[in-house]
């Protein structure tokens, strides 16, 4: 039997993680249409709202209910607000593995809106999962994903050589494939130091309803 996330929400100070919606659509159509997103992402250029609602009508939910993984809103807690998209991706029931990926919109940058919603996705799945490993795949020229995953406390494990493509404007204002290298990171539940326990505690973990 395959394993699934279930429907969640997960609070922290400043944001609200949950299931994307058909309102979210304008916003993630704008986000996803961001230079560094094509740049760094395998997200089609341009991104059209269109292919937002298929993101999230069709994709997210088929990945939620196959056991690969989960795609998360995060939206500003005051304003609800969409300022970025958590993944879950290549989930190992068996192992109790995932790789997360994370993008936040160009206006919502240097906040550490980023490295919040990162950790406390990693938080949920070490506690209310039992996950025991998270994995982070950053090309080698992204600095600032690098420096997200540090600021959770993950531990580089090495370099994946030639394995990442990125993306390049032409100067026929096209994108161009670039091959480069992956940095892959990871998080262990021990190298939160009890920070998920104090989350879980604070009842930042809420179901949500049936996501269809």
């Amino acid at each position: 039997m395959t394993s699934t996330f279930p429907n969640i929400s997960i609070s922290t100070e400043r944001l609200v993680l949950r299931p994307l919606d058909e309102d979210d659509v304008p916003a993630l159509a704008e986000m996803m249409n961001d230079e560094q997103v094509g740049a760094w992402t395998d997200v089609p250029q341009p991104f059209t709202e269109e292919g937002a609602r298929t993101w999230i009508a069709d994709y997210a939910p088929t990945e939620r209910e196959s056991g690969r993984g989960l795609d998360l809103a995060v939206t500003e807690f005051l304003t609800q607000r969409l300022v970025g998209v958590v993944q879950l991706t290549k989930t190992n029931w068996h192992v109790r593995a995932t790789e997360l990926s994370y993008i936040v919109a160009p206006w919502a940058r240097g906040e550490g809106y980023a490295s919040e919603a990162a950790l406390a996705t990693a938080q949920w799945l070490f506690t209310d999962q039992k996950f025991e490993r998270i994995e982070l795949r950053t090309a080698a020229g992204n600095t600032a994903s690098q420096q997200v995953a540090q600021k959770i406390g993950c531990i580089s494990e090495g370099v994946l050589r030639n394995a990442c493509i990125a993306h390049v404007r032409t100067d026929d204002g096209t994108w161009a494939d670039v091959r480069t290298d992956f940095i892959v990171w990871s998080l262990l539940p021990e190298d939160l130091d009890g920070a998920g326990e104090q989350l879980a505690d604070s009842g930042g973990f809420t179901s949500f309803g049936e996501w269809n």
